[in-house]
């Protein structure tokens, strides 16, 4: 379980950090850290950001009770792995011209990496304390 606590105050410490990076200087991260194009209205992003830090906390509710909750990580796991998905496709397929793609696949990494983990934890979750 030690893993599974681990990853997700990990995760939600990231997600928080984003979260609040993007919710506050959404131009940019999005503009000059990234390098993405230019955007009509920012309110989308700073959605993503409220939504990013609920996430957060859910991540450390779920980590502090992990004992019992552990399977509660599925959700984080196909978070995830969704995620890195989507992250990786848009590289391949979906980036503007113009903007760089290098995030996208940073993403997708951080995201494979973070669902990976997920799943290992999982695995020993349900060794440690199996549905019976």
């Amino acid at each position: 379980m030690e893993l599974l606590r681990r990853l997700l105050k990990v995760q939600a410490a990231l997600w928080l950090v984003w979260s609040i990076a993007t919710g506050l200087f959404p131009r940019w991260v999005m503009e000059d850290l990234l390098g993405q194009p230019v955007l009509a209205d920012y309110v989308w992003v700073r959605a993503a950001a409220v939504m990013g830090a609920v996430l957060a906390l859910l991540m450390v509710l779920v980590a502090q009770k992990i004992d019992e909750l552990w399977w509660w990580s599925w959700a984080f796991a196909l978070l995830e792995v969704g995620t890195a998905t989507a992250f990786a496709i848009n590289a391949m397929f979906g980036v503007p011209e113009g903007a760089d793609a290098w995030p996208f696949w940073v993403l997708a990494a951080v995201n494979g990496a973070f669902g990976a983990g997920l799943l290992v934890g999982m695995g020993i979750g349900g060794q440690e304390k199996p549905f019976v």
